[in-house]
């Protein structure tokens, strides 16, 4: 391929050293993190005669503009650094755990002296325990409601336990040992809790020794109501213990990995064995895998998997090695603080454990695709619905549609959203700061909005349609009713558009109007044509809201900071830029709170006392609502759109 002056020149100035490297496209995006045993080879590797790259490579390259290096000491700190990198930017071009922000942990709150087990997406909660992930929120529920079954934990909030006057149903019905009312004490309370972690760590056999200790003590003590309860224990776990065991021959302690692969995706599953029994399974799925092969795979997803779970075994089983895995088991070693070993079985229970895992996979796979040919077949039928029954010329292959958010007029905001072929089609959403308007007028707000997309699309059409607004829609929906579609209609016969189908859709009954038509269109509640036009307008909805709370989180944040003595300017951008948002900053630590430009540790501690006074206030105020509300406050936009 062609160089341009400044990469070719950076191309002759790379280091002999290990690294990652960062290629960019022409807006300075990240399409692909990799790392190298040494990125002078590696890096120049690419830049060569397509012919002589992997098609994914070679369109990848068609991209690039520029890139960037980062050196390392070592093949390992690469390795990490690549993941972190990764999970960061989450490129275009890499294989990539699909939906990693969403999986749920399970958390042992060992921070506060009687602990509770949560359901928690981050794990980052000093003192805590997290077991996870897991990509089923259901077998998170089903896991915690049966440790609830066969354990007494208390299930209250920390305010409702601080201001208990009285012991709640939860004790009547014996799914709680009072602690708020001082029923059992702490050192009793954490020993029983202590038993639970054993468990959701899958010793169950330790839990169980346990259990048929107590009960035995119980028995020779004579307090018979404590012995009945743990002789139910024991039952419940005895139970479980015959229904996870596996042949012991398998391995103690081992994670066995294997896939299936689709056209673009790879299909994964994950069996883990503690003490020899089974006790979970979980499923991934990894995309972007087009032209890779299995190795890349099992690179990919080590370390995105691993980099997340903190429960790693000694040993793993694994269809394929990938080609540095040596540096991946330093790196577990280091990660779990002993020895990893990643294998391929060849014979015997193991090798018989992971075909076992693989044909499930194959199963978990055609599972997946059975559901999105269901779903395909779904989408053209509602699609040729909504074109029969709103009378349209043409096939609604993309379809717009729009809302207003504000609060009380402030920060008022649009959203315009797109399906491309009845599916949601991101990298085309556009949002809008109303510019026009004072005051909380959607009518006028929506005029305004639809005025400037197709304004935008006679200045794109200028650009041999280039422009980010150059595309017609062949359907907009207008999230309201009649007043709404006025208003918008108005603008599209100003800039002679209206031939272009319009619809408001009111929530209320959800039905439809059209412009100069007295009767509304009704359509059936259960009709899929229905359904499609309510998703449509819901995620307008959602984005619209999600913008307006960006801004309001932002006029909070800068307002807030503003109260806080030694936090000018400077300082302020500076917060806001690294962090984005108050919980963000009231989670930081002092000392890197202290690391940042322009910060002292004077500085830090000033921001660190009034943010843990302002929450706590918040939360005294309005106690687990106001908590809730807190968190709203501070929520973070996250989808990459461009403003309209």
């Amino acid at each position: 391929m062609a160089l341009s002056e400044n990469l070719d020149e950076k191309r002759q100035l790379l280091p002999d050293k290990p690294g990652v490297y960062l290629m960019k496209d022409g807006k300075g995006e990240i399409i692909y993190v990799g790392k190298a045993v040494n990125l002078k080879n590696r890096v120049r590797s690419y830049f060569q005669d397509a012919n002589r790259l992997l098609p994914k490579v070679a369109a990848m390259m068609r991209h690039v503009q520029d890139f960037e290096i980062i050196t390392t000491d070592t093949e390992v700190e690469a390795l990490i650094l690549e993941a972190t990198l990764i999970k960061k930017h989450r490129p275009h071009y890499n294989i990539r755990l699909k939906d990693d922000k969403a999986y749920p942990y399970i958390r042992l709150t060992w921070e506060e002296d009687f602990p509770r087990i949560l359901i928690s997406r981050r794990p980052d909660i000093a003192g805590s325990r997290y077991f996870g992930p897991y990509t089923r929120a259901q077998s998170v529920h089903e896991t915690i409601r049966l440790l609830r079954h066969i354990f007494p934990i208390r299930n209250c909030t920390n305010q409702k336990f601080k201001n208990a006057a009285r012991p709640c149903l939860e004790y009547h019905i014996k799914r709680c040992p009072g602690p708020c009312q001082g029923l059992i004490d702490k050192g009793s309370y954490r020993e029983m809790m202590k038993t639970v972690e054993l468990f959701l760590e899958g010793k169950v056999d330790v839990v169980e020794k346990t259990l048929v200790a107590e009960l035995n003590q119980a028995a020779e003590a004579m307090e018979f109501e404590k012995a009945a309860k743990l002789r139910d224990q024991v039952m419940a776990v005895r139970e479980i213990t015959a229904q996870q065991k596996v042949s012991a021959d398998a391995g103690r302690n081992l994670d066995a990995i294997s896939w299936a692969l689709g056209e673009s995706d790879a299909y994964l599953q994950v069996f883990m064995v503690r003490d020899g029994r089974l006790i979970g399974r979980e499923s991934f799925t990894l995309t972007g895998m087009d032209g890779s092969d299995e190795s890349d795979l099992a690179h990919a997803f080590l370390m995105q998997y691993y980099d997340r779970t903190r429960d790693i075994p000694q040993e793993i089983l694994i269809d394929r090695l990938p080609p540095d895995g040596g540096q991946i088991s330093e790196w577990l070693r280091e990660k779990r603080g002993g020895k990893v070993e990643l294998k391929v079985p060849i014979r015997g229970e193991k090798q018989r454990l992971l075909a076992m895992v693989r044909q499930n996979a194959v199963i978990a796979r055609d599972e997946a695709l059975r559901r999105m040919e269901i779903k395909e077949r779904d989408k053209e039928r509602a699609l040729l619905e909504i074109q029969q029954t709103l009378g349209l010329d043409g096939f609604p292959y993309r379809m717009e549609c729009y809302d207003i958010s504000n609060t009380q007029g402030t920060e008022s905001v649009a959203s315009m959203v797109v399906f491309t072929d009845g599916r949601p089609d991101k990298s085309q959403y556009r949002r809008f700061k109303i510019q026009t308007v004072e005051g909380p007028n959607d009518f006028l707000s929506m005029k305004e909005v639809i005025d400037r997309r197709f304004r935008h699309q006679a200045e794109d059409a200028k650009q041999l349609g280039k422009g980010h607004f150059a595309k017609t829609p062949d359907l907009v929906i207008i999230d309201g009713g009649r007043g709404q579609l006025g208003y918008a209609y108005q603008a599209m016969q100003d800039l002679h558009v209206e031939t272009i189908p319009v619809f408001g859709l009111a929530k209320q009954h959800e039905w439809l109007f059209e412009p100069e038509r007295a009767e509304p269109i009704i359509l059936d509640r259960d009709s899929a044509a229905l359904k499609l036009l309510m998703h449509l307008r819901d995620e307008a909805h959602r984005f619209a809201i999600t913008y307006h709370r960006k801004l309001r989180t932002k006029r909070n944040l800068a307002s807030i900071l503003d109260d806080i003595d030694g936090i000018g300017p400077t300082r302020k951008k500076v917060l806001r830029q690294t962090y984005g948002d108050l919980s963000s900053i009231r989670q930081a630590s002092v000392e890197e709170l202290a690391r940042l430009p322009k910060m002292t540790r004077a500085s830090a501690e000033a921001v660190k006392g009034y943010l843990d006074e302002y929450f706590n206030r918040i939360e005294g105020d309005a106690g687990s609502l106001g908590r809730r509300n807190a968190g709203a406050e501070v929520e973070s936009q996250t989808e990459k759109v461009g403003d309209g």
